[in-house]
């Protein structure tokens, strides 16, 4: 016999009911009200005794609650949930972060073709699951999983609020890397280091000697102005663009003298690195233009062979080939320098977030020294 119960941390009674093959279920009947909770979780016994499918389980219910209140059970088509989530996190992210969660829902939305418009519930880890795979004959491994980190971050929002009765895309198995796969991020080792700056012009010289030092992304390098930047009391302080976490950092003295080159600001406002600066503001806070100037100099330092034409693939229509250094791997190496100072593993995955300037301090302050 149905039965309903309560649990702790929500004020809705759940429904306890066996299913055709005798297995004890529980549901949340979505009601505060004993009698009416109590009515369907005998409306789901019943359903579920009489081995109806899922869609016709939950037609019973949405009958059950149109019954008690006048009202048919709230259908959430899945374009519809995606469309209103997409509208949350654009409110919440980074305009650039914002473009890859709208261009992974976009793509799984195609994928899943006709149930797009159905209800969202309808979604099942075998969608998920070919939907992963799919994606990983067209994208690294990286971008693949975290395709699938994006889409659990959707579905996990919509079991919070009680539009699902579970998470999909979190039973999914992320894809793990095998011997040979190309695209892996790694630090610069200090001979790579010295040839880059040996060819990067003034300004890209100490836009890298800012992400190895301080281990923060292109983008919010590139956005610092000297309001930002306090030579006296040796410090850095900005708000990341992607987390929008404020940090204070102290500059590392080989940063410190390289800064004390440029010249005075005309006002707090100036850039440190104006042409960087302005091409991201013309290009609406997009970095890829600087990434492809990285690069540049890494092939210029023998580091990256040079593209013709469209970036080579992996066999017919297969994923592009990577090259293993990046602007970002500065961050590795940042992270690696303060693993080799001693520095706590926690403090180190921190990306020297860490207010202390005696942590600071410890980043080899003579490893580059003589360097440039």
């Amino acid at each position: 016999m149905a039965s309903i119960t309560q649990k702790k941390g929500t004020r809705y009674w759940f429904a306890c009911y066996t299913d055709n093959k005798g297995k004890r279920n529980q549901r949340s009947t979505k009601e505060t009200d004993r009698r009416k909770a109590q009515s369907i979780a005998d409306e789901l016994e019943s359903a579920y005794r009489k081995s109806l499918t899922g869609r016709q389980v939950k037609k019973l219910y949405s009958e059950a609650l149109e019954n008690i209140h006048g009202d048919p059970l709230l259908s959430t088509p899945t374009t519809e949930y995606f469309t209103q989530w997409l509208k949350i996190k654009k409110v919440e992210n980074a305009p650039a972060t914002w473009k890859i969660y709208r261009g992974v829902v976009n793509r799984f939305l195609d994928a899943i073709e006709d149930k797009a418009d159905k209800d969202l519930s309808f979604i099942t880890v075998n969608d998920l699951i070919n939907h992963r795979d799919n994606l990983s004959e067209k994208l690294t491994i990286t971008t693949t999983n975290n395709h699938l980190a994006i889409l659990s971050i959707a579905f996990q929002d919509a079991l919070r609020n009680e539009r699902i009765e579970s998470n999909p895309a979190a039973l999914v198995r992320r894809i793990k890397r095998k011997g040979g796969t190309t695209n892996i991020r790694r630090a610069f080792t200090l001979p790579e280091l010295k040839k880059i700056l040996d060819v990067a012009n003034d300004e890209w010289i100490g836009i890298i000697l800012t992400g190895l030092y301080t281990g923060q992304r292109l983008g919010d390098i590139v956005s610092l102005t000297w309001d930002n930047v306090d030579v006296r009391r040796e410090e850095i302080s900005l708000t990341t663009i992607k987390t929008g976490r404020r940090i204070l950092l102290p500059i590392a003295r080989p940063l410190l003298v390289h800064f004390l080159t440029l010249p005075a600001p005309d006002n707090s406002d100036t850039p440190v690195f104006p042409d960087a600066y302005a091409l991201v503001q013309k290009q609406s806070g997009r970095t890829s233009s600087l990434s492809n100037q990285f690069r540049s100099i890494l092939v210029s330092a023998g580091l990256a062979p040079p593209r013709s034409g469209m970036a080579p693939r992996e066999g017919r229509a297969g994923k592009h080939i990577g090259n293993p250094l990046s602007f970002h791997c500065l961050r590795h190496t940042a992270t690696s320098m303060l693993k080799n100072a001693g520095v706590g593993e926690a403090v180190a995955r921190d990306i020297i977030g860490h207010d202390s300037k005696a942590i600071i301090t410890l980043i080899l302050m003579t490893t580059l020294n003589g360097m440039h």
